[in-house]
């Protein structure tokens, strides 16, 4: 099997600038469209649907981008967990490294595989 794209840091090299984000802040509400998928270079953000916290994003994770895939307005909120340094990654550049870069692509599948496979865990329990 060959080797999955795991170092999303390297994406911080084409962000034009990192965000600083404090905790409790929005990141962007559900229903919001959606341009650009996260990178966390520092701290935590929560993806959450209402009251329910779906995970906690830590440093090296992604968020955000179910919305660059598919075009859908944003499933759930996301909100600083603690102060936070991340990177957005807008549509060109996500279109660009799908293209270029095969583990990029393979990566981003396996992190929305993950996650559908925890939520299909938190259904059956």
């Amino acid at each position: 099997m060959s080797q999955v794209f795991t170092d999303f840091s390297l994406l911080t090299r084409a962000a034009t600038e990192s965000r600083i984000v404090h905790a409790g802040e929005h990141i962007f509400r559900q229903g919001e469209a959606g341009t650009e998928m996260f990178l966390v270079k520092s701290g935590a953000v929560d993806i959450r649907r209402g009251n329910k916290t779906l995970e906690t994003v830590e440093a090296g994770g992604i968020f955000g981008e179910m919305a660059l895939i598919d075009g859908s307005p944003r499933s759930a909120d996301a909100i600083a967990h603690t102060d936070a340094e991340i990177f957005p990654v807008g549509t060109r550049q996500f279109e660009f490294m799908v293209a270029e870069a095969p583990y990029f692509a393979t990566s981003v599948m396996s992190v929305m595989a993950k996650r559908l496979r925890r939520a299909n865990d938190d259904v059956d329990a």
